[in-house]
């Protein structure tokens, strides 16, 4: 399955589900749940961390974390 490392900038895809229950509750009080759409708006020059927006919030995660965020992708929403 799909995480959100395997988006492209500007690119959308939608939650399906976390590969860890341990998920920070703070991130799902921002709206990373299963069914929100989430899109990948900036990635840190050193790769680490990744800026997404989920439901118009705009969220900065480690690439650990993003990893376990799997995702259906919209390969259709490339707006770079």
């Amino acid at each position: 399955m799909a995480t959100v490392l395997d988006l492209q900038e500007g690119q959308l895809g939608v939650i399906k589900e976390f590969s860890d229950t341990a998920l920070p509750v703070k991130l799902l009080e921002l709206g990373c749940l299963p069914g929100n759409t989430v899109k990948l708006v900036q990635i840190a020059p050193l790769k680490d961390p990744i800026y997404i927006d989920v439901n118009g919030s705009h969220i900065a995660i480690r690439r650990s974390l993003a990893q376990q965020i799997e995702l259906d992708i919209d390969e259709d929403s490339t707006s770079v």
